[in-house]
């Protein structure tokens, strides 16, 4: 596919010899396309554009060599964060996400924007993301905030930015991270600048492979998805090596046939996906109504106390009104009295 060379002299001495995939993931406008450009060097690799409805429609693979030859996969995904996103769409593009990484994954580069406030809604897909691939898919992230040079122009540093604005769920999240984060500006012209970006990013990169023993992300999907297009592969290799024994309309079913085998197990593995899926929105559902209907609750217990409280204090004050009107006649019959 297409790439770039990223020239500059970052070395990958420990772990020179793993190519490395990373997926970008985040809500449609927080600039996931546009940072997979800036890290392959090339503007043009990913559409990349303002809109509210998205560029990026499906999973896509793009890859970049480092000047010490090292490869750089990077697979951008549509938006799989948005809440409008149907679980079959988004179990899709997740499994095309696993085809194209069957080796599996070594960053999930979970991006926002400084632009636009942490939604719920990305919450809520980062909570389906720990469900379908468990608590250790939070080992592979890091944060990626877009709209750097929208703090520059403000003079604020991104640890400004966090201490103005960071919610308590987003806390939260770059805590499960262990505050992996960096801030991009992809609309930079100064080479030197997106270079060290870049730099920033893959050393955390690095940071995660070492910490997870060198080893990606993998699960039985993975597993699943992997052994499925190895079987195809080896198929087709036999099939051609035996030329010579079928004819080509033979030879050509057979693909056919080993393909249509192949897809319908894709067919199963996302199904399988898009279950859990609805599983797992229908427990966010159910928890947020219930975290509202508490939330309600309270509110009314507030209120209700206030309302107490409002009372208590209006009948003190008409209490001490008497008493001070009671003092005010007592002083008034005495100076007639005397």
């Amino acid at each position: 596919m297409g790439g770039s060379t990223i020239d500059d002299d970052w070395e990958f001495t420990s772990l020179s010899n793993v190519v490395r995939t990373i997926v970008l993931v985040g809500r449609t406008g927080n600039g996931k396309s546009a940072t997979g450009n800036s890290i392959l060097g090339n503007k043009k690799a990913f559409k990349s554009r303002a809109s509210s409805s998205g560029v990026t429609s499906t999973c896509e693979l793009q890859k970049t060599t480092l000047r010490d030859g090292q490869v750089v996969n990077v697979i951008d995904t549509p938006g799989l964060f948005d809440f409008s996103a149907e679980s079959d769409f988004v179990g899709k593009e997740i499994v095309k996400c696993i085809n194209l990484a069957k080796d599996g994954i070594h960053a999930v580069l979970v991006v926002f924007s400084v632009r636009t406030r942490f939604s719920q809604e990305e919450l809520a897909a980062l909570r389906s993301l720990q469900n379908l691939f468990g608590s250790k898919i939070f080992d592979y992230m890091i944060v990626v905030f877009t709209g750097g040079d929208e703090l520059e122009e403000n003079d604020e540093t991104l640890e400004d930015y966090l201490g103005r604005e960071c919610p308590e769920p987003l806390k939260e999240i770059l805590n499960l991270c262990e505050n992996r984060l960096v801030l991009f500006d992809n609309k930079t012209k100064d080479e030197s600048k997106r270079v060290y970006q870049v730099q920033h990013l893959l050393s955390l990169v690095n940071k995660v492979i070492a910490q997870n023993g060198g080893q990606p992300y993998t699960d039985e999907i993975f597993a699943e998805v992997k052994q499925g297009a190895m079987k195809l592969r080896d198929q087709q290799e036999e099939v051609n090596s035996k030329k010579g024994s079928y004819s080509k309309r033979e030879i050509s079913d057979l693909k056919d046939q080993m393909q249509l085998q192949y897809d319908e197990q894709l067919k199963r593995i996302t199904e399988m996906v898009e279950s859990r899926l609805r599983e797992t929105t229908t427990r966010l559902e159910q928890q947020l109504a219930q975290e509202q209907a508490a939330r309600l609750k309270a509110e009314e217990f507030a209120q209700l106390a206030q309302k107490r409280s409002n009372d208590e204090i209006r009948r003190l004050r008409e209490h001490l009104e008497l008493a001070q009107e009671e003092l005010r006649k007592r002083g008034e019959n005495r100076c007639a009295i005397l």
